[in-house]
């Protein structure tokens, strides 16, 4: 299975679809955090991000969260070739975190809510069958999702991913957190300038990126800036943890 290239509803209802859904089903987050944290999340978890991305947070003595498509593994995408079932058992054997996205990346915005949550439940029965452990956390492919839908996900994980930016804190909504993403030509100075409000505000941010590579998609990074940003975090003090260590300090179950 190949993943498309995205493009989003802009539709008016679609829109306020969003909005909607950002109100409802909220589960807030209680604790605040004893010092500013990031967590860099790899969707889709293309072979570059495995390979490159998980030695670079390594290096550090850092892990990563790898939010997995199973439908989509060893295939292409437009951010690379997707990594083949093998990785994330050695992956999660190494300390990284395997999160869930839907089987086929269905847009949770747009499918309906029974066949989101047949997808989900394909997508952990291959993690069963792979040996990549049961996931915990759950990150919207495409960062979209409907109102229901989210309720019905927020049942079934300790927390949702999302896209919208900001940084996690008291009050933020652990069915629909905050991320920011390393993307695009000013993706690594976008997330640096994130990493200075967490540190300022002992925040938890989640940075979120596909492809790591010298030439990368539109939706990747180059190792040299992924490299700069782990640095970066280190020396502003923030931790780095994965998505499901934050989400248990944010006391989550």
């Amino acid at each position: 299975m190949t993943a498309a290239a995205y493009s989003a509803d802009r539709s008016l209802p679609a829109k306020l679809r969003r909005r909607w859904a950002r109100l409802v089903g909220r589960r807030p987050v209680r604790a605040r955090f004893a010092g500013p944290m990031v967590s860099f999340s790899f969707d889709d978890a293309p072979e570059t991000a495995v390979r490159e991305g998980a030695a670079i947070l390594e290096a550090a003595g850092a892990r990563g969260t790898f939010y997995v498509s199973a439908g989509l593994a060893g295939g292409d995408s437009p951010s690379g070739r997707i990594a083949d079932p093998e990785a994330f058992g050695a992956l999660g054997e190494a300390g990284h975190e395997i999160g869930c996205h839907t089987f086929s990346h269905l847009d949770c915005g747009q499918a309906e809510t029974e066949a989101a949550l047949d997808d989900v439940a394909r997508n952990r029965a291959a993690f069963a069958a792979w040996g990549a452990g049961e996931p915990t956390t759950f990150a919207y492919p495409y960062g979209d999702v409907a109102p229901r839908t989210k309720r019905a996900l927020g049942s079934r994980f300790a927390a949702l991913r999302a896209l919208h930016k900001g940084l996690v804190e008291p009050g933020s909504d652990l069915n629909q957190l905050p991320a920011v993403g390393i993307e695009g030509r000013d993706g690594e100075a976008v997330a640096a300038r994130w990493l200075e409000r967490a540190a300022a505000r002992s925040g938890w941010l989640i940075l979120y990126t596909h492809d790591v590579a010298p030439e990368p998609s539109a939706w990747g990074c180059t190792p040299d800036a992924l490299r700069r940003l782990v640095e970066r975090a280190r020396a502003l003090g923030c931790e780095i943890v994965t998505v499901a260590e934050g989400v248990r300090r944010a006391g989550a179950a």
